[in-house]
This record gives C-alpha cells, sequence and structure tokens, in this order.
C-alpha cells in the first residue's frame, strides 16, 4: 500500500514575541486526507501557527515544505465581508468553481437560496459560519486550516458542521477547546506546547491515553538514571582517593558525563478546582410563576414591546444542577437574567428561596472589572467575607495565576485572562445559587476538566448555558430547553435531547436552509410545563410531511430544469447571431448549463420514484 502524500512540512521552525520563545525547533507534518486537531494551552502558539502557515506571519528560522499538490484554505475566527454584502456576492467573490456547484458540495450545511440572497450581517452566528464554510470550499483546499469554528454556535450549526467535517475528503487541522467535537472529528492530534509540536495517532481520547503511557515511561527511565547516576557518585565518594581505583573513578565520572539527561517534562495539570461550601438555604432555591420576560418599553407607557419568553413555570430545588439548551437567539440568556432577576418580570412572579443568594457569571461581569485591582486584590474583593487567603491563592492557581502573575493588574489582561479572574470571583462567593453563561470558554482542556469536576461535587443549586457538550452532559442533571419562547423540562438525558435533535436533522431536505426545528423531537406541550415523548404523533402525519417536502423539492428541480432550459435555447440563438471567435464564451456557458440539467433529470427521476412508492404504501 502507497504512503500517504505529505502535503506540508514544517521543520525546525522557530518563533519568538517580545523574548518570550512560541516555538523552539518545532516539527511536524501532515498527509494527505488527515483530520488533525491541534490542541495545547492558551497562548500556546496555535493561532500564530496558522497564520504562519498561510503567509501572514513569518517563522524566525526554520522551513515549511508544500507539497505542488497543496492548496490551503483558511477559516479565521473574524469575519471579512462588507456591511450589506449578500451570501451570494460573498461566494461570487471568493470562490474558484461554479457556485451552484458549491452549494452542491455543501448541501450538509443546509443554506437555502432564500438565506444566501440576504446580507450576512442579518443572519445569525450559525449561518454566517455556514456560509463561510461554502466560500472556503469554493476555494477547492487540499488542506483547510479551521481556527475555534464552534465558538458560540448552537448544537444545530455544530451538528451539521461535524457532519460536514467527518464527510470531508481532503485534509484540515481544527483549533478547538471542544472535547466532543475533537473526538468526532479527528483522527490525529497535534499537541502545542512548550514551544514543541508533538503529533499523536488516534483522537482526542486516544491522545490523552498516549499521554499518560509516555509519561510513566519517561518516569520509569528517570527514575533509573537517577539510580545509576547515585550509584556512580558513590562509587567515586568511596574510591576515587584511592590509588588502585582512581582510574576506574574517572571513567566512571566520564560516563556520567556522557549520560543522556531524561528530563521529564511538565505535562499540564488538571488543577481541582475547590470551589468554597454554599451557605445553607432551604429546600426551594426560586420559583417561577406564569413569568414572561421582554425587552424595550413603549414611550411613557411602561409597557414591554417585545416579549421573548412567556409563560414560565418553573420551580428550582436545592441540588438542582439545570443544563439550559436551545438555538442560539431562542432566550437562554435571557432565562438566566430573569432568573437572576437582571431583567424584571413583564409579568407573573419570581421568588427566591429563604436566604438564597446567587451569583452570576456572564460577558458583563467581566466588563466591570476594576482595571486597576490585581488579579488578586480582584478575586479577594469579590470573595465572600470567610473565605480564606489561602482559598483565594488556591482558586488563582487552578485558573492558571500562580507565582507573580496574581499581581497583574486587570488591565493588562487578555480577555481570556479576565474571563477566568470574572469566573474566579463568582465561585469565591459561597452563592448557593450559580447562574453561568458560558463559563468554559477562554478555558483550555485541563481547566474545563477541572471546572467540571468541581461543579459535578458542587453541593448547591446550579443553572448553566454552554455549548460544550462534554461539560453539559456531565454537569447538568436536569434539561432544561428554550424554543419558541416557551421554556420546558426536558423529559430525559442531554444525550437523549442530542440524540432526538440528530434524529430531527436527518430528515430535513438539505433545500430548506431556514431551521423548522420548532420542536426538537416533535415534543408535545402538556399543562405541567414539562414536554411528553414522540410517538402518539402517528405514521400518517409522518408520511404527510415526508411527502409534501418531496414534492417541493421535485417542483423546485423542475423549476430549475426549465430556466436552464429556456437560458440554453437563448445561448443557442445568440451563438448563431455571433460572429466567428465571439461564440466561445456562449459555448462554455451551454456546455455548464448541460451538466447540471443532466444532474438535475437524474434528481427528478429519483424523487418521482420515491414519491410515487410512498403514495403507494
Amino acid at each position: 500500500m502507497a504512503a500517504p502524500l505529505n502535503l506540508l512540512q514544517l521543520t525546525q521552525g522557530e518563533k519568538t514575541f517580545g523574548g518570550q520563545h512560541i516555538f523552539q525547533k518545532a516539527s511536524f507534518a501532515v498527509n494527505e486526507g488527515e483530520h488533525l486537531g491541534v490542541i495545547g494551552p492558551n497562548g500556546a502558539g496555535k493561532t500564530t501557527l496558522f497564520r504562519i502557515l498561510i503567509g501572514e506571519e513569518d517563522l524566525d528560522s526554520g522551513q515549511i515544505i508544500k507539497s505542488q499538490t497543496l492548496k490551503l484554505g483558511y477559516l479565521s475566527q473574524h469575519d471579512h465581508w462588507g456591511e450589506t454584502e449578500t451570501g451570494n456576492q460573498f461566494l461570487e467573490r471568493v470562490c474558484q468553481m461554479p457556485t451552484w456547484q458549491v452549494k452542491s458540495s455543501g448541501r450538509d450545511l443546509r443554506v437555502s437560496e432564500a438565506m444566501l440572497d440576504r446580507p450576512i450581517l442579518s443572519l445569525s452566528g450559525g449561518y454566517r459560519m455556514r456560509i463561510k464554510l461554502l466560500g472556503l470550499l469554493g476555494q477547492k483546499p487540499t488542506l483547510m486550516l479551521l481556527d475555534e469554528p464552534t465558538n458560540y454556535l448552537d448544537l444545530e450549526t455544530t451538528l451539521l458542521l461535524e457532519r460536514f467535517l467527518q464527510n470531508f475528503d481532503g485534509a484540515f487541522m481544527l483549533i478547538s477547546h471542544d472535547r466532543e467535537f475533537l473526538r468526532r472529528t479527528t483522527d490525529h492530534i497535534l499537541e502545542v506546547e512548550q514551544g514543541e509540536m508533538t503529533k499523536f495517532n488516534g483522537n482526542i481520547d486516544d491522545y490523552f491515553e498516549q499521554k499518560e503511557l509516555l509519561r510513566s515511561q519517561m518516569a520509569a527511565a528517570a527514575a533509573t538514571q537517577v539510580e545509576k547516576r547515585k550509584q556512580v557518585l558513590d562509587f567515586v565518594a568511596r574510591f576515587g582517593a584511592k590509588a588502585t581505583k582512581a582510574k576506574q573513578a574517572q571513567s566512571r565520572l566520564k560516563s556520567l558525563e556522557k549520560m543522556e539527561t531524561i528530563e521529564l517534562k511538565a505535562i499540564p495539570v488538571s488543577a481541582r478546582i475547590l470551589i468554597p461550601a454554599p451557605i445553607q438555604v432551604g429546600k426551594i432555591v426560586q420559583k417561577i410563576s406564569h413569568v414572561s420576560l421582554g425587552y424595550g418599553s413603549e414611550s411613557g407607557s411602561g409597557k414591554f414591546s417585545k416579549s421573548i419568553l412567556t409563560d414560565i413555570n418553573l420551580e428550582i430545588w436545592r441540588g438542582d444542577h439545570l443544563a439550559v439548551v436551545g438555538f442560539n437567539g431562542a432566550g437562554k440568556s435571557t432565562l438566566l437574567k430573569g432568573l437572576a432577576g437582571t431583567l424584571l418580570p413583564q409579568q407573573g412572579q419570581r421568588e427566591l428561596g429563604l436566604n438564597v443568594k446567587l451569583a452570576i457569571f456572564n460577558q458583563h461581569v467581566i466588563e466591570v472589572l476594576n482595571p486597576e485591582d490585581t488579579v488578586l486584590s480582584s478575586l479577594q474583593a469579590g470573595a465572600h467575607p470567610e473565605v480564606s487567603r489561602q482559598e483565594i491563592l488556591a482558586m488563582a492557581g487552578s485558573l492558571l495565576f500562580s507565582g507573580d502573575r496574581i499581581q497583574k493588574k486587570i488591565n493588562v489582561l487578555s480577555g481570556g485572562e479576565k474571563s477566568r479572574v470574572a469566573l474566579g470571583r463568582v465561585l469565591l462567593q459561597r452563592a448557593p445559587f450559580l447562574l453561568l453563561d458560558e463559563p468554559t470558554n477562554h478555558l483550555d482542556f485541563q481547566t474545563v476538566e477541572a471546572l467540571t469536576q468541581a461543579l459535578e461535587k458542587y453541593p448547591g443549586t446550579l443553572v448553566v448555558v454552554s455549548h460544550d457538550r462534554g461539560f453539559i452532559r456531565r454537569v447538568g442533571t436536569k434539561i432544561v430547553e428554550v424554543d419558541q419562547g416557551k421554556v420546558f423540562v426536558y423529559p430525559g438525558t442531554y444525550d437523549e435531547y442530542v440524540w432526538s435533535l440528530q434524529q430531527r436533522l436527518s430528515k430535513e431536505e438539505s433545500s430548506e436552509g431556514e431551521s423548522e426545528f420548532s420542536s426538537v423531537g416533535n415534543m408535545k406541550e402538556n399543562t405541567q410545563g414539562t414536554r411528553e415523548n414522540p410517538g402518539s404523533r402517528g405514521q400518517k402525519k409522518e408520511k404527510e410531511r415526508l411527502l409534501k417536502t418531496l414534492t417541493k423539492k421535485l417542483n423546485l428541480c423542475e423549476g430549475e430544469l426549465a430556466r436552464l432550459e429556456t437560458e440554453n435555447l437563448e445561448l443557442n440563438n445568440l451563438i448563431a447571431a455571433s460572429p466567428q471567435g465571439g461564440q466561445q464564451d456562449g459555448v462554455m456557458k451551454m456546455a455548464e448549463n448541460s451538466s447540471k440539467i443532466a444532474e438535475l433529470e437524474t434528481l427528478w427521476l429519483s424523487l418521482s420514484e420515491e414519491i410515487s412508492s410512498h403514495s403507494e404504501d
């Protein structure tokens, strides 16, 4: 079997910023078809590596060897489109292949023509990401570079992106802190750590197993070497002064000098996060009765002009760990603000239990940090009076602030560092009721794992919103779904919720770009504010829905066929009337249309047969 083609290779790469070594003699290679996850602590240089590969940054020394077949495509964290640019205009601008072919290749991303005709900035983050991916496909890359593509994506788009990458035939390098996403999409891991790069076979779980095995082997080798050194030094100490043994002692000292030093490279430790015990409260922490939440008000009337969530009924008990799920824009953050009391109800009642104090983490708590505080003084200011200095120092260390770093001022911290300080302040308040909105953003694997373990054991009450599936699965013991202005207690586990959404996605037609997932798993509302499991709707309704979808797609197919055939007739007339030599563009367009017509005719036949078979059932 032929060895896979090497697409790209970095050898002995060196990069320094402000006197700090980012890479030191770093080397790795990417082969054709590899799906490579790129991981490492924050600030290790993952995004810098991508910028070097695409030519936006230069190595200080080292070499990048690229194959003749390499064509890089880069999906950055930042957007590059005009204020009024539509999806179709963006694709026309960036694609190097016909846009109809791009849309066909990326049909699993579920972007409709109606969506592509709208200004991109008017779309949700999920649809913007899908259009960026279509543009990337249109560049025909043999190696895609994807920098944190799941940031702030809802579950629907994350699942679609996951499926897209699983089916992608080319190679890609993917920076992500989402362990579940990496597990499902990658077959190799590139670790960027302490200036070095190490490539591991397998997905993220295999990486952690190999990492632990490697550490055990190195520890054993180091222990053996320490024992050998001790034996040599003992021999020299005993016999070095004796003439008969002096030569042998000198020989052993020289062998000791030549002995290769085995350094145990520090593996980032999953530092334990110790959350101070919350104060004691009664059984009922919060009760929400017929509450509606919204924003804005009519001038002078005091009435709210827009409702986001209506008729919310929730009872939150001591020790509940609620995970809030739903699509972007559904109102998850609105619900948290309502629970926190920072957004007053339009109607209904919100009642906190006796002695209940709550603490909320979101982007806004980062903005109110005092820029003149140090990390330590900021954590001290936010902590409960009974929390000790040692507990504060331990929290700082577990959030990657140790040594001199605790004396850094807030105004010189990065966005991610400020986020960690704000999170630490919340966890130190001894609040019996925590409301956490995306607490894992800006955290590396080890810190996310430490936070997950701490919150799993947290005896207080917790309501959390997160796009990290592994985190939600372990922390949330009850699932609350926000959907179409309503709030429901989902009657199953998080895995069952994800499964029901996957089932719905698999049935949706690729021509329907707008999300029509009005209720995950076709759940049915009942009078208790919960949802009943599917199954009572019957096969007849499902059959009618399927026939309606197939018929809609058949009609679209027929319309496109008619348009292309009409266009070819017009082109044929223009070619006949054109002078010799001026016909090439028309001929090429007719050939392109004919290719599309052949594909559409095959699709039309397939749809017709499927409709016929379902109609006869």
